[in-house]
């Protein structure tokens, strides 16, 4: 299509590719997105951009994205209308309950649900309309450590502390490669931006990682750990606080408990006994802790590396441990908890309820539920297993665990297993091509936008919102529908029109108003929620849904009792966000453990310790290699790789090895391994690097587009390899259900070599991609 500037727009859209969000200034022809670049006066980003963020447009008009539903008719994926797609689901899944029981229904979310406005408002009533407990998300592929470890320390599994990145003077990081991943855990637009800045008024930031990354190149220190024994370092840090007198909690002082007891479980822990285990000499870990406890403000940050790991949830744990011990916790420049606008507005201190695991175990091998979930790991023996209970049938919202979770190729065959599956995916990919119906959510241009997740966890409270950048193309439903939708459908409705749908969001509001109105800490406490719905505003349900949680939320006008307070108009006024200032201390507020105080040393974390402290005899022979992963500033897990722009450069699926490991291995540059561990082998390229430690190779993650019957044209071209098809699903941390992604122990053999005259014999390419049949 010739270019047009007469027919020219701009738009604004904040980012939905990663966890900076970013604002984005879209320019618009027609309905077409032809360029994109940073949004200047956005209050959060300010002009930043990544290449994800460039190359929305392309993934707006990728020719692969589904435009209409699949429904399998005689074993094959057929196109559909929306309303043969919903009745095919309103006749399968109610009728399968009947015969089954609700828990034979499971739900697998993905993370590209937090990364919608529609993928934070309608799974959990989704979840309430099945009644089923068998969820399965990313969460225990990625961060459930950490939602354990607040859940125990805090009371809230969602009370994640940030590191307060402008303004402090010492960095301690983790595990994490921000200049690579844009943060995680940690919205923050421009994070290489912030941690330049750290450097240049004279902090200092040291960084944690087996591998020598773009992160680490930046920093004053660069401890090249070996994989998996964070906790371990992370515990002699601890100790060398208590033996050195360096312990200050601070303002913190008096809503701790269980500093004697963390003192004592440390014990063991002296940095010449994890100095082995770790590879890390003991004087570089008291100068550490040192450095920590002297600086004036400091934080520690550990992000997938410290948490896919055997001791994930420990070392999560004792981040915070260290946080609340040099006085970091909760004050400025150190790691302090956001506050959302759509957040509860802030109560009274006093005890709640606290955070308990393992309230249900899987059905197969009993894995406790850890925050209402079940190890992703587990979903493949859930489905395979007979009896009472069975997974026979899935409903599956923007995940592709045949990718992202351990031993792809069981799962793959226990998803052809299934009674019925339904996939919520732009794409027929690894998962959706199994499903019984596809139902495709609109490109990102077409959607409305907020954050509900990530503002919980930005460096800076703010809020923003764009609405849709171009009209709904004709024959598309928006995501928002789509799920209202789903959740009629699987409660046996066909045929819904306009107002059932509407009634999703109606009811929605209902319950969530007659709760504020009970409430004596709310605004509205005794007023009618008749009255207060009939003041809402916004187009859609969802915006509707919106401005109540804004008007109820912390900064909120609460329908009338803060006349100046936030509303969606408000918002909608300001369309490059409002600032709503730096972090600020917020403890007790966030506290609802049992106590009302922080709980320093949780029982499940002593129980567990143990586990740690034999790890500290664990010894590796000279020639063991240690599998890790790593990220790719192109891409984003499994998402990104069908979009032509993003291709190339440094985003390929290589066997990263350092050059005295190829040599004992015979391996060259460009030839071909082949890495092997529980779960099976996988071959791929070599590449040789000295930014990667002895003993330790690196496989990114999201790879292995090599299967048949996907739309994946450009991603099946450079399809690379499944690094989770290494893993059985057997190595999980036992707190919090997460794979073990990270610290494998693997073999690797030449597969083959370069030829003399530096050619590479040619692999393979996958099969043209098909419309899979039964």
């Amino acid at each position: 299509m010739p270019h047009d500037p007469s027919n020219s727009r701009t738009a604004l859209r904040i980012c939905p590719l990663c966890e900076a969000t970013c604002g984005l200034t879209l320019t618009i022809e027609g309905a077409r997105i032809t360029g994109a670049r940073g949004d200047r006066d956005d209050v959060f980003s300010r002009g930043f951009i990544c290449p994800k963020g460039a190359s929305i447009g392309g993934l707006d008009a990728d020719p692969d994205r589904l435009r209409t539903p699949l429904v399998r008719k005689d074993g094959v994926l057929t196109e559909a209308s929306w309303s043969e797609a919903f009745d095919a689901i309103a006749r399968a899944l109610p009728a399968l309950t009947e015969e089954h029981g609700q828990q034979a229904v499971g739900v697998v979310l993905g993370n590209p649900n937090v990364h919608t406005m529609a993928g934070a408002l309608y799974p959990s009533v989704l979840l309430s309309a099945l009644r089923t407990r068998a969820l399965f998300t990313a969460s225990t592929l990625d961060q459930m450590p950490k939602h354990v470890s607040s859940g125990l320390l805090f009371g809230d599994p969602n009370a994640i502390p940030v590191p307060d990145l402008d303004r402090t003077d010492h960095l301690l990081l983790l595990g994490a490669n921000p200049l690579e991943s844009n943060g995680s855990l940690c919205t923050a637009p421009d994070f290489p931006g912030k941690l330049k800045a750290l450097r240049r008024r004279g902090g200092t930031l040291t960084v944690v990682d087996p591998r020598r990354t773009r992160t680490a190149r930046l920093a004053d220190r660069h401890v090249a750990v070996r994989p998996g024994t964070d906790a371990l370092l992370l515990a002699a840090l601890t100790h060398v606080l208590f033996e050195e007198k360096l312990t200050d909690p601070g303002a913190l002082t008096g809503h701790i408990e269980g500093l004697d007891e963390v003192a004592e479980a440390v014990r063991e822990f002296t940095p010449e006994a994890v100095a082995g285990a770790c590879d890390v000499d003991a004087a570089t870990i008291r100068t550490i802790a040192r450095e920590l406890a002297a600086a004036p403000t400091a934080a520690v940050y550990g992000r997938i590396g410290s948490c896919t790991v055997e001791h994930g949830t420990l070392a999560s744990w004792l981040v915070d441990v260290l946080n609340i011990l040099t006085g970091n916790l909760d004050r400025p420049g150190g790691a302090l908890f956001p506050l959302s606008a759509t957040a509860r507005a802030p109560r009274p201190a006093a005890p709640g309820k606290g955070f308990a695991l393992g309230r249900w175990t899987s059905r197969v091998s009993g894995h406790p539920e850890a925050n209402g979930e079940l190890p992703v790991s587990a979903l493949a023996e859930e489905i395979e297993t007979p009896g009472e209970d069975r997974i026979r049938a899935l409903i599956v919202l923007a995940a592709n665990p045949v990718l992202s979770a351990p031993d792809g190729d069981r799962l793959d065959r226990a998803l052809g297993g299934l009674d019925f599956m339904v996939s919520v995916d732009p794409y027929l990919n690894e998962t959706s091509r199994h499903a019984h119906v596809v139902l495709p959510p609109p490109p990102p241009s077409q959607s409305a936008h907020f954050d509900f997740a990530f503002n919980a966890l930005a460096v800076r409270n703010q809020v923003r919102y764009t609405r849709p950048a171009v009209p709904l193309d004709d024959g598309l439903l928006d995501e928002s529908e789509i799920l209202a939708r789903l959740v009629l459908a699987v409660s046996g409705m066909r045929g819904a029109d306009r107002s059932a749908v509407d009634a999703v969001d109606a009811m929605v509001v209902d319950r969530l108003l007659t709760k504020a109105v009970a409430d004596p800490h709310s605004p509205v406490h005794g007023r009618s929620p008749a009255e207060l719905t009939a003041d809402l505003t916004g187009r859609t349900g969802p915006e509707r849904r919106l401005d109540l949680m804004l008007r109820l939320g912390p900064y909120g006008e609460g329908f009338g009792a803060a006349p100046e307070g936030l509303t969606l108009q408000r918002l909608l006024a300001h369309p490059h966000g409002i600032d709503l200032g730096p972090l600020r201390p917020r403890v007790p507020e966030v506290l609802t453990t049992r106590s009302g105080r922080i709980e320093l040393l949780p029982g499940p974390v002593a129980a567990d310790l143990p586990r740690l402290r034999h790890a500290l005899a664990e010894r590796r022979g000279p020639d063991a290699l240690l599998l890790i992963g790593r990220r790719h500033l192109r891409s984003n897990n499994s998402w990104l790789h069908n979009i032509a722009e993003l291709s190339g450069g440094s985003n390929v699926c290589t066997l990263q090895i350092h050059p005295t490991d190829a040599a004992r291995l015979g391996l060259a540059d460009g030839g071909l391994a082949t890495v092997a561990s529980d779960g099976g082998a996988v071959t791929a390229p070599v590449e040789l690097t000295e930014g990667i430690r002895a003993g330790v190779v690196s496989l990114p993650h999201g790879w292995g587009h090599s299967r048949p019957g996907t739309r994946l044209s450009v991603a099946a071209a450079h399809p690379g390899v499944n690094v989770n098809q290494l893993l059985d699903g057997s190595r999980l941390d036992p707190l919090s259900g997460t794979a073990v992604l990270n610290g494998i122990p693997v073999t690797v053999t030449v597969t083959v070599a370069v030829t003399p005259d530096g050619i590479v014999p040619e692999v393979p390419k996958a099969a043209p991609p098909v419309v899979p049949t039964a």
